[in-house]
């Protein structure tokens, strides 16, 4: 027992030391890195989050704040970027030749529409000019969704998108996210977005959403879509409750690799 406290300390500064480096950790990555049981991480955690050193979130811990704030556009391509092309390259293969497509915004969406090339006679509706001006001189069918301009995430949001929404129909809907949890679904920081992704779930086939595991078990201010509207999520990580729980529901879960 005298062992166990004198190591606390020790263990304490790094799992400190390893979410500085990351954004979430779950407890099993915690546990055999450290070399100790899942008990004694989740003990851990536990009176960390109490003396307010980290945020419990489900199946681990981070060091940001459980309510997510959304980056910018150019600080989010900087971000779990090996994660995210992971994502992109996993997402890849669920799209075939003569999709019809919607592309949403955020960085990992951008990082699958440059692979886009790898696929023949797309068509492409979105709201990221981002994600417009990489595919502008594909051969693919490209479609703007037109609306306000949204310079956080660099998209075409709110209640102006609707007359071109409402007129498409597309067989998968790749869709980003700032947080992502059971209880809320989809959750990103401003209505008007969140308003377009609605709308646009309404109008696919199948909603695939991309999300690193920084995003799961993490809410954002408003709801974007209940955790009904999906049917595929593409992670890089993934606690594995949380996984079984999604399948329950049945919602495919790709990790990656």
């Amino acid at each position: 027992m005298n062992d166990h406290r004198l190591l606390t300390p020790e263990r304490e500064e790094k799992i400190l030391d390893l979410l500085r480096e990351t954004t979430v950790l779950t407890v099993a990555e915690l546990s055999d890195t450290l070399g100790v049981s899942p008990a004694t991480i989740r003990r851990d955690l536990q009176s960390m989050h109490e003396r307010k050193l980290l945020e419990r979130v489900r199946g681990g811990a981070t060091l940001r704040r459980m309510t997510r704030v959304e980056p910018l556009f150019h600080d989010k391509q900087s971000q779990n970027t090996a994660a995210k092309q992971a994502i992109a390259t996993a997402a890849l293969k669920l799209v075939e030749d003569h999709d019809r497509i919607y592309l949403d915004g955020g960085s990992t969406i951008l990082m699958l529409a440059r692979l886009l090339e790898a696929r023949h006679d797309l068509t492409v509706v979105t709201n990221s000019l981002m994600a417009a001006a990489e595919l502008m001189t594909c051969e693919h069918l490209l479609i703007l969704v037109g609306g306000e301009f949204r310079a956080l995430s660099r998209t075409l949001v709110g209640p102006l998108t609707t007359p071109v929404v409402q007129s498409v129909h597309v067989d998968k809907a790749f869709m980003g996210t700032i947080g992502f949890t059971l209880k809320d679904g989809m959750t990103t920081t401003d209505p008007s977005e969140a308003f377009t992704k609605e709308r646009v779930m309404e109008r696919a086939n199948q909603v695939i959403l991309l999300a690193d595991s920084s995003k799961l078990g993490v809410p954002s201010f408003t709801r974007s879509g209940v955790i009904e509207d999906v049917d595929v999520l593409v992670t890089d990580a993934i606690d594995n409750s949380l996984k079984k729980e999604l399948e329950s529901l049945g919602i495919e879960v790709i990790v990656a690799d």
